[in-house]
């Protein structure tokens, strides 16, 4: 069954606002989805909070849960990025996306729970925040509970203990705050419960978090003064908290509705009213990183993208996740398997990647070998992150090139000795042939196999195709000129909207082949080259 991707209602407060920009759509171009699983035990639904924004702020246990999921019924306020975690069969399915289409209603999410439960699969539905924070959990828990669906709740930090951590705004302070009170802001849905009482909240001693207050301000505000909370009671308005476009607005009580419009601040964004907003600057360790604020595009195959998009997130980077190329086992396996059936006849092996080793080391446990047999032959390596990757393997490499990671590099130290040696080059389907040139040239004896496909990716995402004609992608990664190639298919004309970083002058020349030039090149032909690269342009 495909992969669905539908509309629904988010999991925390300002899920409920109208107009806001989704990032619900799957950039991350995850595999097909497997087929519900058949029998005729119950499953089991986990409701997992997946915290403000920031992918690394969701807790250990929710990610036990995606990994362990048949289905993930995701809200719009879910970081794409934590569905990584979820199993590679899963079926990701947004229930929460704003601006296309319709909204799931609640009844809609409750009956797919119950249905898919009741067809054996493990479900994770996945909410912004903190499910129990106007998550609308106790509607859905209710519906588990009379379908007598066993089921498991995963809390989530919330955007009101989180704006201290990531926006500076204390909620609590020694000497300002010592009590909090979380308030909705939007209570049109609400039929039972009773109304707010402005008077008690207007004498509240502490600090008051409006969820879900975005298009009601004028309201809850004017409700609030006409209560008798000072109209110049400091505010502070946190947008998009730990995301990275995370952004902070000051103003007092009794201006928030018009700042907001002026500022044409949208949801998603929490308001706190109290004294501790005084303090608030905006200038938390979060907004200070190099790269915040600043969109990059990553364009390696998924399993490889960490590598780039770590260092970068680190830093501050919104990274979005577009391969331009996937990487397959061959077609055939043959040649492979006999050469590693020779490999002590070999007096070198060489890696020219990270893939090449990964293919090659798995292959050869596969046919039931094992590293004994490499215990005479010789390892080669282009650069350090591919001898990184052999040491994952306990291999440690006897020749690489001191300071130049690149095949021509790697030729230099190899013919140097390389007359009458027999050397076994592990490399993709496609690729320059210098360094097989080079060594035949020197009197080595060599032989080439295919121990991975690389292949193009034909068509980007349509949520990142229309970012990048907007010109809202500042930065382009190329790590390899098979990339290059790749993107220029993909992108044409539009890859000139965005800046383009380079691994080496060598995917730098097939770039101006290509005519595009790039902005920056690497130093260092490594991805933390590439991270430098980014940061001192």
């Amino acid at each position: 069954m495909a992969k669905q991707r539908g509309e629904a209602r988010s999991g925390e407060p300002e899920d409920r606002s109208k107009g806001e920009t989704s990032p619900c759509s799957n950039s991350l171009h995850l595999p097909s989805s497997r087929s519900a699983a058949q029998g005729s035990s119950a499953g089991k639904v986990y409701v997992v909070g997946a915290g403000p924004g920031d992918p690394g702020l969701i807790t250990w246990r929710g990610v036990e849960c995606l990994r362990q999921a048949d289905l993930v019924l995701f809200d719009y306020l879910a970081n794409p990025a934590i569905l990584r975690h979820a199993a590679a069969a899963a079926e990701l399915v947004c229930v929460g996306k704003h601006g296309r289409d319709r909204i799931w209603s609640q009844a809609e999410i409750n009956e797919r729970l119950v249905m898919e439960a009741q067809h054996g699969r493990r479900i994770v539905r996945l909410k912004g925040g903190d499910p129990a924070i106007f998550g609308r959990l106790a509607e859905e828990v209710e519906t588990l509970e009379a379908a007598g669906i066993e089921y498991e709740i995963v809390p989530g930090i919330t955007v009101a203990t989180a704006a201290g951590s990531y926006a500076g705004v204390w909620v609590t302070q020694r000497e300002a705050a010592s009590a909090v009170a979380i308030v909705t802001g939007h209570e049109g849905e609400s039929h039972h419960a009773p109304a707010l009482d402005y008077a008690a909240l207007a004498k509240f001693p502490g600090t008051l978090v409006f969820y879900m207050g975005a298009t009601t301000a004028h309201e809850w505000s004017g409700a609030l003064i006409d209560a008798g909370k000072p109209a110049d009671t400091p505010t502070a308005v946190v947008r998009r908290c730990s995301w990275p476009d995370q952004t902070l607005l000051r103003c007092a009580l009794g201006t928030v509705a018009q700042e907001l419009a002026a500022a044409k601040l949208r949801p998603p964004l929490t308001i706190i009213v109290g004294e501790v907003a005084r303090r608030a600057t905006g200038q938390s360790w979060f907004t200070r990183r190099p790269l915040f604020g600043k969109r990059v595009l990553i364009s390696r195959p998924i399993d490889r993208a960490d590598s780039l998009s770590a260092p970068l997130a680190a830093l501050g980077a919104e990274c979005l996740l577009q391969p331009a190329i996937e990487v397959r086992p061959p077609d055939d396996w043959e040649p492979v398997d006999a050469a590693l059936r020779r490999l002590p006849q070999f007096d070198w092996l060489v890696f020219s990647s990270v893939n090449g080793v990964q293919f090659l080391i798995d292959r050869l446990m596969q046919i039931g070998g094992d590293l004994r047999q490499l215990a005479g032959v010789q390892l080669a390596a282009i650069g350090p992150g591919t001898a990184d990757e052999l040491m994952k393997f306990h291999l440690r490499i006897d020749r690489q090139p001191p300071d130049v990671y690149r095949v021509e590099a790697l030729a230099d130290v190899l013919s140097s000795d390389a007359k009458g040696k027999r050397f076994l080059l592990a490399r993709a389907s496609r690729g320059r042939e210098i360094l097989s040139e080079r060594l035949l040239a020197a009197g080595g004896i060599v032989e080439q196999i295919v121990v991975y496909h690389s292949i193009d990716v034909e068509m980007s995402s349509p949520e990142i195709a229309a970012a990048m004609s907007a010109g809202r992608i500042d930065w382009v990664t190329v790590t390899s000129s098979a990339i290059a190639q790749s993107l220029a298919r993909m992108f044409g004309e539009e890859l000139r909207k965005s800046k383009i970083v380079s691994i080496s002058p060598v995917t730098s020349a097939t770039l101006r082949e290509l005519g595009f030039e790039p902005n920056a090149e690497a130093k260092h032909y490594t991805m933390q080259g590439v991270v430098d690269a980014i940061v001192a342009a």
